[in-house]
This record gives C-alpha cells, structure tokens and sequence, in this order.
C-alpha cells in the first residue's frame, strides 16, 4: 500500500504478512509510517494504491467489523465509567448486553483494572486507562487484533499481563499486529518483526533471521577502575554504560577495539572484551541509520 499527505509520501509500497497465530513486532522509528498503516488496514484512512487482504479477500466493512484496534491515542471517553464504556463498545461490535456486561467486568479484573466503579475514566492512572483501552479491543472476540504502541505507560506488571493476553490470543489462532518503541519486548514476545523506514519494510523476519542477515555482532569492551569521562573522545567507539566506575563500549572496527583495550589496560582492569550478538536494538538502529 502507499500513502501521501501534502505531496510526501507516508508510506511506500508497503507489504507485509501476518499470518494465523502470529505475534508480529512493527516496528520503526517516529514518522516512519507504522500508525498510518494501521489505520489504513482498520479503515480509518484510505490507501492512494494497494489493499489490505484477509484470508485472501479484500478487507470491507463487514470484516473490520471482526477486527480489534487499540489506538496509541486514547480512543475512550473521559466522562464515562470503564464498565459503561466497556458494555457501550461491546455493543457496537454486536455483543448483547448481558454478555457485554460479563465480558467487561471478567476482563477488568483480569487484567487488574484499579478503579471506583462510579469514577469517570479521567479518575484512572494511565496504566489503568491503557487496560481499559486494551479491553475495548478485545471485548468482541475479534479474529485479528491490530494495537498501536499497547504497552506505552505500564508498569512491569502490567506489561506481563498484558503479554499473557496477546500470547493466548495468538495461540487461539488470532494474527496479532502490535507496533512498539520497546525493542526488548518485541524481541521477546515477536515470531517475526518487520522495521519500517520511510514509508518501506527494510527488514523482516524472526529475531534469529535478522540476526543472522546482520552479521557478528561489533566488539564491545567493559571497563572497570578507568577515570571519569576516558571513554568520551575515543575514536570508534560508543559509550552504551558509564556508571558505578564501569564503562562499556560498542567498537566500530578491529582496529579500534585493539586500541581501544591497549588504552584500557593501560589506565583500568578490563573485565570483558569480545562481540556481543546482535539484538534487536542494535539491528534496529542498523536498519534506520542505513
């Protein structure tokens, strides 16, 4: 599919599968274009060129209809109580309301949802609103599920129950498309990722493929002992940790990290030197910074 707004282009001739059963990371940098093309996969908006398919048929109405979008935006009313909200969009998505009701009230304790059952949804911690959120795209059963930065704002145990969610989900056959900035839970919970720059996939596949595409992994030296701020001015290198008197180093070459540990042994005592597998962040960084 491609997209434009005011003559630039949003995205590119994007084209990406998920299939059933799959978690699928979706991933890219701000402005790359991942928000536009879930919106046109629910929509929201319309494509200037492409489709979006569905078990082979083009997606209407009738299947949005079965799909459940989680927006990065709050996509609830402030003034309404989680419950009422909750049943309202249930039946939206044609649940009668007895069930809508049952629905609302298992999943909200479920997932730990913390409120007055008279306070407005305004009253809820952000965390507690983001569940919420998650409920209103689950709460018809949807066969495909499609969420916008779902764990932005959780606290860690938060963010565990809501894996557990989607993993269930996806172990029940439901493709399962979610975009987020933090790369170790993509990593974690992703059967493949898919990297978005400028509108275009620049890389797909599982972590170990990607992996494998990217090559060994740069040197990286851990220092201890070495005087404040040594690392800064390094030619080649890149400071990842510098604290508690330990720093460690990314090396962009050989030749640096020869250097680089030559320096090192000779003001501190190195405790590791050698390369570190490739994960996802630096293989996302590699990918946009191309």
């Amino acid at each position: 599919m491609s997209k434009g707004f005011g003559g630039r282009r949003v995205l590119d001739a994007l084209s990406f599968v998920v299939r059933p059963g799959e978690l699928f990371g979706f991933c890219g940098a701000n402005g790359a274009g991942k928000t536009t093309a879930m919106r046109i996969a629910l929509g929201v908006l319309a494509a200037d060129s492409g489709t979006v398919r569905w078990n082979g048929a083009e997606v209407d109405a009738d299947y949005r209809r079965r799909f459940g979008y989680m927006p990065e935006e709050r996509g609830l009313y402030a003034k309404m109580t989680p419950l009422d909200q909750l049943v309202h969009f249930g039946r939206l998505s044609g649940v009668r309301l007895p069930e809508a009701r049952r629905r609302a009230a298992e999943w909200m304790e479920r997932l730990g949802v913390v409120a007055d059952p008279k306070a407005p949804l305004e009253k809820l911690s952000l965390g507690n609103q983001q569940k919420v959120q998650l409920i209103a795209a689950l709460i018809h059963d949807p066969a495909v599920l499609v969420l916008d930065e779902p764990f932005s704002g959780l606290d860690p145990v938060a963010v565990d129950a809501m894996a557990d969610v989607l993993l269930k989900r996806a172990r029940q056959g439901v493709p399962v498309v979610f975009s987020s900035h933090q790369l170790e839970l993509v990593e974690r919970l992703c059967d493949r990722v898919g990297i978005l720059r400028g509108g275009r996939l620049v890389a797909e596949g599982t972590v170990d493929e990607l992996r494998r595409a990217a090559g060994p992994g740069r040197p990286r030296i851990t220092v201890r002992d070495v005087p404040p701020r040594w690392a800064h001015g390094l030619t080649g290198a890149r400071v990842l940790v510098e604290k508690d008197g330990v720093t460690t180093l990314e090396l962009e070459s050989e030749r640096a990290a020869q250097d680089v540990l030559a320096g090192a042994l000779a003001v501190g005592r190195v405790e590791r030197f050698g390369r570190q597998e490739a994960g996802l962040g630096d293989i996302f960084r590699e990918a946009v910074e191309a």
